[in-house]
């Protein structure tokens, strides 16, 4: 029996910022959820795969692999898988439109809930000045996060030997610093603005690793969090409830229309080139699970 057998039905599932090719990324988690849950519509919201670090140094162990195959597997087994490009996975963005299997790759979809609310899903990132107009600052930014993860993972050790819970830093400093409390405002409002221009009632995004669930004048707006630290994700149940999942404190003890978008057709090499002509082909076979030189072969023939 598969664990698509055992896992809970949800009509659609929503889930961001796993960053698969960095040493926070929390794999066996996302691997749990993905077990436990299944659904016919599924919205990878950005930053799937850190392109940002594997250009730097590569890193994927069979951990990151694991959940690549294990969405594959949904996608084999009926489910529509709808990748939304964030900053980190930017490099695929110059392919946003292609379609291959049940695989749709887009910029920003809006999504039908079962009870007929339209709601726009996109990472977030054009909305995030820094990302937008200073790169290098970003970049700068997202080492300084890695060096504040380091330094929490020694925090929780301490905390574990002293039978705490688990304390995130970064969520402290979101919660408790003046200008990040305010960026978080700033970066909710526009995005809530934003599902206005798209005539939608709300918006689905990831990127600043903050979930929450509100209405913002009218609108409502859901933030999937991330899989670093929060380990968060959103699902739609049949009749059109979103529930926010932590995990693994959510952990479970015990068909919708399909999406369609604008697009192009293609085929899986064709993204597969795209992908390789920015990491290489060595990194892209590991990721797809592949031995170095089949990718090639597969062109070949």
């Amino acid at each position: 029996m598969s664990d698509e057998d055992n896992s809970k039905r949800v009509r659609s599932i929503f889930i961001s910022d796993l960053h698969l090719g960095t040493r926070g990324a929390q794999a066996d988690l996302v691997l749990e959820f993905l077990r436990a849950y299944d659904a016919p519509q599924i919205y990878l919201v950005g930053d799937i795969i850190d392109g940002w670090r594997l250009k730097s140094g590569w890193y994927f162990p069979q951990s990151h692999n694991d959940v690549v195959q294990k969405l594959l597997r949904k996608v084999r087994k009926g489910s529509k898988l709808i990748y939304v490009t964030g900053n980190h996975d930017d490099f695929l963005r110059d392919f946003t439109g292609l379609q291959f299997g049940g695989i749709t790759l887009v910029d920003d979809i809006v999504h039908e809930t079962a009870d007929g609310k339209r709601l726009l899903v996109i990472h977030g990132d054009l909305f995030d000045l820094v990302v937008r107009n200073a790169k290098w600052l970003a970049l700068l930014g997202d080492w300084a996060y890695t060096v504040a993860l380091a330094l929490n993972m020694v925090i929780n050790k301490v905390r574990r030997f002293l039978r705490l819970p688990h304390w995130s830093l970064s969520a402290w400093a979101k919660h408790k610093v003046k200008n990040a409390v305010n960026y978080i405002g700033e970066f909710e409002t526009c995005l809530a603005e934003e599902a206005r221009r798209h005539q939608a009632d709300g918006v689905i995004c990831g990127h600043i690793h903050h979930a929450a669930y509100r209405e913002i004048e009218g609108l409502t707006y859901i933030n999937t969090g991330d899989w670093v630290e929060s380990c968060t994700a959103f699902v739609e149940h049949q009749d059109g409830r979103f529930e926010l999942i932590r995990w693994p404190q959510g952990r479970l003890k015990g068909d919708a229309a399909p999406v369609v978008v604008p697009a192009r057709s293609g085929a899986l090499p064709e993204l597969v080139e795209a992908a390789r002509s920015m990491l290489g082909p060595m990194e892209l076979a590991r990721i797809l699970g592949k031995r170095p030189g089949s990718l090639s072969e597969r062109k070949a023939r």
